[in-house]
């Protein structure tokens, strides 16, 4: 047993040194919040929104996006409950270079129904959703930068995870990853984030 101690801790200290714990940043800071990356809690304040110019024509940058800076390849996890009750209610991870390339995934609440979804947006954005009628309590989201492509998969119980979208991203370029919300109408609405985390990849 005394041999396999420090075999265990080179393990653990291994795993540590792979996962980011950079420190996070605010962007568009809510109101009302209290945590860190392990579990986060926010209201997210009316009003608020991501979009560029595609079928609506206005531009919008204003939700609560929560943080750190990554450069190279990297995989961020997250586990998503929120209290959506409004059209376009939303909330689930980001991964930004600046105003006009990023790509959000996660809930979004359309017509009663909670979508899985995804916005990408080079310049413009475009817009992919899988409707659920089961309104699930939680979503887990797994999303993978490498080379010049985000991967997005989602599980409904931590383990059986289903690719949603492969997109283009600009490789090379620092980036900006965590976790996000918005809502773009008139009511509020509770969010809980839960262990994110961000591992380098090769």
């Amino acid at each position: 047993m005394k041999k396999l101690v420090p075999v265990l801790c080179l393990v653990i200290m291994s795993f540590l040194a792979n996962a980011q714990t950079k420190p996070m940043k605010w962007f568009n800071q809510p109101k009302q919040w209290s945590g860190n990356a392990q579990k986060l809690t926010f209201t997210v304040d009316p009003g608020t929104d991501y979009w560029r110019i595609t079928h609506y024509g206005f531009i919008r940058d204003s939700g609560p996006f929560y943080f750190q800076e990554m450069e190279g390849d990297f995989e961020a996890t997250v586990k998503v409950t929120g209290s959506y009750q409004e059209l376009f209610h939303q909330a689930g991870l980001m991964v930004r270079i600046d105003n006009k390339n990023w790509i959000k995934t996660g809930i979004e609440y359309v017509d009663g129904v909670q979508n899985v979804s995804a916005v990408v947006t080079r310049e413009v954005s475009d817009w992919s959703v899988v409707p659920r009628t089961d309104s699930p309590k939680s979503i887990w989201l797994k999303l993978l930068r490498k080379g010049d492509y985000v991967q997005i998969e989602y599980s409904f119980d931590s383990k059986t995870f289903k690719m949603l979208r492969l997109a283009y991203f600009p490789p090379k370029v620092k980036a900006q990853i965590g976790v996000v919300a918005a809502a773009p109408g008139k009511k509020s609405f509770p969010v809980v984030f839960e262990n994110f985390i961000v591992k380098a990849v090769k």
